[in-house]
């Protein structure tokens, strides 16, 4: 059986620009100082997960994130819906990691650890180290190298440890150990541990790849492309991409008989073979990739020019989980203007964008949220729902400009009943594998 469970608490700021990491606007300015915080936190938690999922076969672990600077709805949307929220108190910063243990206290968890969010360093392995460590001993303690701590852990309150310290000083350490010895408790020490508070600090990460779009500039853009006999189309799509800076193409082909594989792969993208589907082509490449942002492109699909940099501009915003761009065709007559008008309407107040529109979004929380899931049609439907109930969704004025051959070879009226008729039907729970015989059928009459 399970114990009681234990909890990790991490203290987190919105990342502002202005009102984040202040002391490294002199080095870095308040843009990059805020996204050097937001991508140091998002570390802090994924690290937390993963603890989490280590430990659980022992005792369940919770994770609260105690936060300031913005609302706990936007915090959801930047950190997950999987997460505990409670707003910091007010005073001092002893005061408020006081509140936080007693409030997980009051909880009945049988201990928890208090975490900061700026220590690149930290590991599942320490906090699986600290949280063994409360098992026989009092207290876990992590020494910064700056003379304070980056992770406290009891297994219950003792107040005494946030009294009468000199914070933001490189005394917190020693008199934090002088409480515990006063008060006869055992410790659990921890490695030290550098975090990143001054603009002196900030060569410790210079090499990170974690932080490398604070040094360079641009966070890399993988653009995802499943492809199956798409020739005719895909040369020109990665000719257009090509032209970005910071940007990796990779296209998952599913069994191509034409040239799309040896195209893409004398443009120079990575080219992945990949079975089951337009969602398990994706997966896979969304797994392979090593950018921060994911952009899932349709074959016969071109973003606009500027694409990447005007996504990086929408993402800058944590509250934005993804986006789109405004949908367009290559047909210029009155009935596809119709369709376009609808689509866009719905992307935009329904924040339901669809694939031929190029969605974008952090690769982190494209993992957080499982991914594409693997159906055969669908996929991105079902996706863009769950996005959606995290946060907001967004769909960009500039427009990608997607192929009218369906539509035409099909006719708009036929096509557009069609795409009704599958999202009724998997609104109304009709089996998957019917709705996907329904489709086939009827676009290869």
């Amino acid at each position: 059986m399970k114990q009681t469970s234990r909890h990790i608490l991490i203290f987190a700021r919105y990342p502002v620009p202005g009102r984040a990491k202040t002391r490294l606007i002199p080095a870095l300015g308040a843009k990059k100082a805020a996204q050097l915080h937001r991508r140091m936190t998002e570390h802090a938690v994924t690290v937390a997960r993963t603890t989490r999922k280590a430990a659980e076969a022992e005792a369940a672990v919770d994770i609260t994130v105690c936060y300031t600077g913005s609302s706990q709805k936007s915090f959801r949307a930047w950190l997950g819906t999987d997460l505990h929220y409670v707003p910091q108190s007010s005073g001092s910063l002893g005061g408020r990691m006081q509140t936080a243990f007693r409030m997980a206290f009051k909880g009945g968890c049988a201990s928890a650890l208090l975490v900061g969010s700026d220590v690149p360093g930290i590991t599942p392995a320490i906090l699986l180290q600290a949280l063994d460590g409360l098992t026989h001993k009092d207290m876990a303690l992590g020494p910064a190298a700056d003379g304070g701590y980056y992770l406290i852990g009891m297994k219950v309150l003792h107040p005494s440890l946030f009294e009468a310290k000199d914070w933001g000083t490189d005394r917190v350490y020693a008199q934090t150990q002088q409480s515990i010895r006063d008060g006869g408790l055992m410790c659990a020490d921890l490695p030290v541990l550098g975090d990143v508070d001054r603009p002196e600090d900030l060569v410790t990460i210079q090499n990170d790849p974690r932080f490398e779009e604070i040094f360079t500039g641009k966070s890399r853009v993988s653009v995802i492309i499943p492809t199956l006999n798409e020739s005719g189309a895909i040369g020109a799509l990665l000719e257009r991409l090509q032209g970005a800076e910071a940007v990796e193409c990779i296209v998952a082909d599913g069994g191509s008989r034409d040239e799309t594989c040896s195209i893409a792969a004398r443009t120079g993208a990575e080219v992945l073979r990949v079975s089951g589907g337009r969602a398990m082509q994706q997966n896979a490449a969304a797994a392979a990739a090593r950018g921060r942002i994911l952009l899932f492109l349709h074959a016969d699909t071109l973003p606009p020019e500027g694409y990447a940099d005007k996504i990086r501009t929408a993402l800058e915003d944590p509250s934005i989980v993804a986006g789109a761009f405004r949908f367009k065709t290559d047909d210029g007559g009155a009935p596809m203007h119709l369709v376009e008008w609808v689509t866009n309407l719905r992307s935009r107040v329904f924040q339901l964008p669809y694939g031929d529109q190029g969605i974008f979004l952090q690769k982190r929380v494209f993992d957080e949220v499982g991914g594409f899931p693997p159906l055969p049609i669908m996929e991105d439907f079902v996706l863009m729902r769950g996005l959606r109930a995290r946060g907001r969704v967004i769909t960009l004025s500039d427009p990608a400009v997607t192929s009218a051959r369906r539509w035409q070879r099909l006719g708009v009226i036929r096509t557009t009943l069609m795409n009704q008729i599958m999202i009724l039907g998997f609104l109304g729970r009709m089996p998957i594998q019917r709705l996907e015989r329904l489709y086939r059928k009827n676009i290869s009459d």
